[in-house]
């Protein structure tokens, strides 16, 4: 089971963007098919370009916005429930990038929380198996091809 706590700091609202529900449910569908049988907890960050941009910048090296981020967390709550981190998505980017589609945008963010959970159960990109391992994982989770499973 995934406690997954939320929290929209973005201008822009609308349930139809993301439900914590379909989230969750994608969180434990990750975790499962990742081998995690154990309760954990995860939390999400929507906000917009300038507090990405500040986070980027403070604990990445890069004073540049970007659509996500990703913190892994190593420690357990008291009644033993391991955190496995915090995802930040823009929904100013992923608005930008979708140009203001509301289904595209739902899509896009499913799969930012999809792509910064994948970082924080241990897997990169920064090798080119290592991005195509990504792509597929993705598009796994997702149910989606894989030319559609990212865009770099």
């Amino acid at each position: 089971m995934i406690h997954l706590a939320m929290r929209n700091e973005s201008k822009r609202k609308g349930s139809s963007l993301y439900r914590r529900d379909e989230l969750t449910h994608l969180a434990e569908r990750i975790c499962r098919g990742e081998g995690m049988t154990t309760e954990s907890e995860l939390s999400l960050l929507l906000c917009d370009d300038p507090c990405i941009q500040e986070l980027n910048r403070t604990y990445c090296g890069v004073n540049a916005a970007t659509d996500v981020l990703a913190f892994s967390q190593s420690w357990k709550r008291p009644q033993g429930v391991p955190v496995l981190g915090d995802i930040v998505i823009s929904l100013e980017t992923v608005d930008r990038f979708c140009e203001s589609d509301r289904r595209a945008m739902h899509d896009e963010v499913r799969l930012l929380f999809c792509h910064g959970l994948l970082h924080l159960l241990g897997h990169t990109h920064d090798s080119k198996k290592g991005r195509q391992h990504m792509l597929e994982k993705q598009a796994l989770y997702l149910f989606r091809d894989l030319e559609s499973s990212w865009h770099w």
